[in-house]
């Protein structure tokens, strides 16, 4: 993919996941800091290596024992619909201004060729997804560019299992190192993220135009 391709598609999956930032901030307050100073994101990483047995385990103690049982499925263009139900439910905890979400938004999304979506059912129910990307000039790099799971989901451990179906799903692809980014204010999302193992190496300080219109 281009550089162009690969940063719109970034800053469009920047963009809807900012719905996700749990901070006590007005709206007003976000956008004047998005267009002074930018916003900081912590980057995140895990080497493969680094997902052990033990550290899978550890995590599956955490969850609860239903969730565990969570059906995970890639998702395919008959998703969108349930997919795009679900993020805009998952909103509804955050403190932080929203969009909705669009089924023709996503599919562009979905439509890039190193795009997965991952889609998590659980008692027949489509409860949270993960929106999975790969960079790097030989895809070494798995991205986990976004994560949702709806209210009634939440702090039971589901992201836990999706973050967990990401793994297998990039191991099997042979990546070397996964990745992901996370709002310095949001300390929910930093510290659920440190659970799943990922350490930092960086911040990025994101303007107005890297966040798509």
């Amino acid at each position: 993919m281009s550089e162009d391709k690969s940063s719109f598609k970034r800053r469009m999956i920047r963009s809807f996941f900012l719905a996700f930032e749990e901070v006590d901030k007005k709206e007003e307050e976000i956008q004047e800091e998005i267009e002074k100073t930018g916003m900081k994101y912590i980057q995140m990483r895990l080497p493969v290596e680094n997902i052990t047995s033990e550290l899978e385990e550890n995590l599956r103690k955490r969850v609860e024992r239903n969730i565990l049982h969570a059906k995970i499925r890639e998702a395919d263009e008959n998703d969108l619909e349930s997919i795009t139900h679900v993020y805009n439910r998952s909103w509804m905890t955050s403190c932080t201004p929203y969009s909705l979400l669009s089924v023709e938004s996503l599919k562009q999304i979905y439509d890039y060729p190193e795009t997965v979506i991952l889609v998590a059912n659980v008692y027949g129910t489509d409860a949270g997804f993960a929106i999975l990307d790969f960079e790097g000039p030989n895809n070494e790099f798995g991205i986990i560019a976004g994560l949702g799971v709806i209210p009634r989901f939440q702090r039971k451990g589901l992201g836990k299992v999706i973050g967990m179906a990401s793994w297998d799903y990039f191991k099997k692809k042979g990546v070397k190192e996964l990745r992901c980014e996370v709002y310095v204010d949001n300390k929910a999302s930093y510290d659920f993220i440190k659970s799943l193992g990922f350490e930092e190496y960086d911040v990025k300080v994101y303007k107005s135009e890297d966040f798509a219109s």
